[in-house]
């Protein structure tokens, strides 16, 4: 599928579906629309009145254009109230036409500007076309979605925003990697496998890449205990990735990224009982998915900022050899942890991560890791947790996060709650009381960071959809890798 902007005039495209925006209550067609509805005989004024259609958002109706027009069928989308109009106004509506377009051999889309930048639109809809048309089938015999033929989409009204298309082809890209890394099940997606994703990035993008060992873990400043013993009842060994992109020029600042990268999460010995969602823990690596979604869209857009891309790859399984409730582990930095469950490994691993990234001496570390039930309980499904030790660094992911579209909220580091996380024979345990659970493991994570400014981002609802939504189908979501570039980009 080709994305182009054009410079042919709404009056002048010829093509199989012409899709325009309408806003609501402003359905008595003007200008071009009006032009256009006189030009088809009427069509669009008998589709708005026969429908009802009143320009909601993201609503649509679609028509076929009679007589001997050049235009084939013509699409309605609502965009919303005027004064309620931003991105995701226009991502919602494309992502809308998207699916009625599938059937198309050509599209071409005219959305009203607003007070939005082109460059911005332009961004927007080609994001949200590609991610709404994504179909993962790599594990069907036989495709599901045979209708897409879809070949050539024209932004009608935007041109001159080549490079908008192609940079948000890029991020697209980038998201749908994530994607496809936290669909596959974890009999394909390994430590190992990981690792080798992280390698193939390395070689197609010219990223430096460092792959610890588990004997590379072990002699890392006082041993990363706490990541090596999630991971001691596996059979696969663990694979500890840092990617690393460097800017051809002086870089205006130094970041790292680490992603939550559980294969697997059995619960080890405090297993997870049947109904609990076992089945769906192959998605407990979406953190690291992000984190090299995430660098394949940065190694190409190529911003002036090092990257240091971080996943401590493991699986969290039952074997004798496995982690017990009450073993002490310690982590590299020394300190010590209780297990007091099993089942509360990422923060294990994290921990470890977080260590190794700081002594890389960055000027700001963010992690996200599916870590928390008690998040989702507090947020739903559609909104990420975010916690930082430094304010303007949490104003930065919350710029980002709008602009990207995705739905983040900043809960309180409360230092009161670490009480419950202390041990009476260790330093800490690594789970504390049910109530304000995803606050107590940001504190937890926060017991590994010094002095650099640090942000955690609990992404436990949002990379998963139970049914479509946006621009998500069901499945994986690659949240949140538009977010993550866009914050590297600034």
């Amino acid at each position: 599928m080709q994305i182009k902007a054009t410079d042919t005039p709404l009056l002048d495209w010829t093509g199989d579906l012409l899709a325009v925006g309408i806003l609501e209550g402003e359905t008595e067609l003007s200008g071009d629309l009006a032009q256009l509805d006189e030009k088809l005989s009427g069509t669009i004024s008998e589709l708005i009145a026969d429908e009802k259609f009143e320009g909601k958002s993201a609503t649509t109706a679609i028509s076929r254009v009679g007589g001997k027009n050049p235009i084939r069928k013509i699409a309605l989308v609502g965009l919303g109230k005027s004064e309620d109009l931003k991105l995701d106004s226009w991502r919602a509506a494309t992502a809308a036409i998207a699916r009625m377009a599938k059937k198309s051999k050509t599209l071409g889309i005219s959305l009203p500007l607003g007070s939005e930048s082109p460059e911005s639109l332009a961004q927007v809809i080609t994001e949200a076309m590609i991610l709404a048309l994504h179909q993962d089938n790599r594990f069907k015999s036989e495709p599901e979605d045979k209708e897409l033929k879809l070949e050539t989409v024209d932004l009608i009204g935007l041109a001159g925003q080549d490079k908008a298309i192609a940079n948000a082809s890029i991020v697209a890209d980038g998201v749908i990697l994530a994607r496809e890394l936290v669909n596959a099940p974890a009999n394909e997606l390994t430590p190992i496998t990981m690792a080798e994703t992280a390698q193939q990035l390395a070689s197609d993008y010219n990223l430096e890449i460092k792959i610890l060992e588990q004997s590379d873990c072990e002699q890392f400043e006082q041993g990363m205990g706490a990541y090596l013993g999630v991971g001691q009842a596996s059979d696969i060994p663990p694979k500890f990735i840092h990617l690393t992109y460097k800017p051809a020029g002086t870089a205006k600042r130094k970041v790292a990224i680490v992603g939550k990268s559980l294969t697997f999460d059995s619960g080890g010995l405090n297993l997870k009982p049947s109904g609990s969602g076992i089945e769906t823990m192959k998605m407990d690596m979406g953190g690291g998915a992000a984190t090299l979604g995430a660098a394949k869209a940065i190694a190409q857009l190529k911003p002036d900022v090092e990257v240091h891309f971080i996943c401590a790859a493991t699986e969290n399984m039952i074997s004798g050899r496995a982690m017990h409730p009450g073993d002490i582990l310690k982590a590299a930095n020394g300190k010590t942890i209780e297990v007091n469950n099993t089942d509360a490994e990422g923060r294990l691993t994290l921990a470890d991560a977080l260590i190794y990234a700081e002594k890389l001496e960055v000027d700001a570390i963010v992690d996200l890791a599916t870590l928390t039930g008690a998040c989702i309980v507090a947020l739903g499904n559609d909104i990420a947790g975010l916690w930082s030790t430094d304010n303007a660094l949490a104003e930065e992911m919350k710029t980002a996060a709008e602009l990207a579209g995705e739905k983040f909220w900043q809960l309180p580091m409360e230092e009161k709650y670490f009480e419950g996380l202390k041990s009476e024979i260790a330093d800490m345990k690594n789970t504390g009381p049910r109530a304000g659970g995803s606050i107590t493991a940001a504190l937890f994570l926060k017991q590994f960071i010094k002095d650099t400014p640090w942000m955690h981002l609990d992404v436990a609802g949002p990379v998963w959809a139970d049914s479509p939504s946006g621009v998500n189908n069901k499945g994986a979501t690659g949240f949140p890798v538009r977010t993550l570039v866009n914050w590297v980009e600034g």
